[in-house]
C-alpha cells in the first residue's frame, strides 16, 4: 500500500476518498490517533490517483462527491471493493482464483484441460470448444495473477456498473477468444493469463470515453503505462515471458468492440 494523503479530520479525507472510489481507484482509510490516512491499495494506480487528486484540488466543482458511498470512510476493505464491481466481475475473479488454487494442487492436470491445445498440436481441437477461452484463467505466478485481477476489477467493474453485466460477458468472450487464438497461432499453446482480456477492456474504454471525466474515462498517464508495458514486452527487455500477441489482439478487438457499441448500437 502507498499513502496518498493524511488529515486530522475525516471530513477532509472523505471527499477525496469518495472521488477516487467513484473512478474505480482501490483506496482505503485508516485511523491512527487523531489522524486519518488515505491509502492506495495497488501501486499501479498511483499515476491515475495523483492526476485525479490534482484535478480535484484545482477544480472540485467538476466532481460530484454528494452521493456518499458509506456513512464513514472507515469501511471494511471487502465492502469498498464490492462497491466497484458487479456479479460478473466477481464470478470471473473467483474462477481465476479457483484455477490458481488448482494449479498449485495439480499443475499438470489443470494445464492438461485448460491450455488452448496440447503442446504438440498445431491446430485447435474444436471438439473441446472451452479451450479457446480457458487460457484466460491460467496464471503462472502470484504476481501475474494479482496484477491481472486488479486491472480486471478496475476496468471490468467500471464497465459492468456503467453498461451492465451482459456487456461485460460479451467483451470477456470476444476479447479473450481473439487474444487466445492470435497468441496460439503466432507463438503456440504454452501461454495463459487474463491480460488479453484486460487490454481488450482498455481498448473498449478508450473508445467509449466520450468526454473527459465520463464513467469510463481513462487518464493519459494510465494509457501511457498500459501501452508502454505492451510495447516493452516486444523488446524482450523484461525478465518474464509475456503473451505479447494476446495483449495486442485483445487491445485491437476491444477497440473494434468499442467502436461498434458507441457508433453502431448507440446511434
Amino acid at each position: 500500500m502507498k499513502k496518498l494523503a493524511s488529515a486530522v479530520s475525516e471530513d477532509k479525507i472523505k471527499p477525496i476518498y469518495i472521488m477516487l472510489h467513484s473512478y474505480g481507484v482501490p483506496v482505503s482509510v485508516t485511523r491512527e490517533g487523531e489522524r486519518f490516512h488515505l491509502w492506495l491499495l495497488q501501486p499501479a494506480f498511483e499515476a491515475h490517483a495523483r492526476e485525479l487528486m490534482q484535478q480535484f484540488a484545482e477544480h472540485p466543482e467538476r466532481f460530484n462527491t454528494a452521493n456518499e458511498i458509506e456513512t464513514s470512510v472507515l469501511a471494511p476493505l471487502w465492502r469498498t471493493l464490492a462497491k466497484q464491481a458487479g456479479p460478473v466481475t466477481f464470478i470471473i475473479a473467483f474462477i481465476v482464483l479457483a484455477v490458481g488454487l488448482l494449479q498449485q494442487l495439480s499443475s499438470e492436470a489443470t494445464l492438461k484441460y485448460l491450455l488452448i491445445a496440447h503442446p504438440n498440436f498445431q491446430h485447435l481441437n474444436m471438439s473441446e470448444p472451452w479451450r479457446i477461452i480457458t487460457p484466460a484463467f491460467l496464471h503462472f505466478s502470484a504476481t501475474h495473477l494479482v496484477f491481472n485481477l486488479f486491472w480486471w476489477w478496475y476496468l471490468g467493474g467500471r464497465i459492468e456498473l456503467y453498461l451492465g453485466s451482459k456487456m461485460l460477458i460479451g467483451l470477456f468472450f470476444v476479447t479473450g477468444i481473439a487474444a487466445n487464438i492470435t497468441q496460439f497461432y503466432w507463438q503456440g499453446p504454452l501461454f495463459g493469463g487474463l491480460s488479453g482480456v484486460v487490454y481488450g477492456l482498455l481498448g473498449f474504454a478508450m473508445v467509449m470515453s466520450a468526454k473527459r471525466g465520463g464513467p469510463l474515462w481513462l487518464p493519459p498517464m494510465l494509457l501511457v503505462f498500459m501501452v508502454g508495458w505492451l510495447l516493452l514486452g516486444y523488446t524482450n527487455a523484461l525478465p518474464v515471458n509475456m503473451a505479447n500477441d494476446a495483449h495486442l489482439a485483445g487491445l485491437i478487438s476491444g477497440i473494434i468492440a468499442g467502436a461498434f457499441v458507441r457508433f453502431g448500437l448507440q446511434k
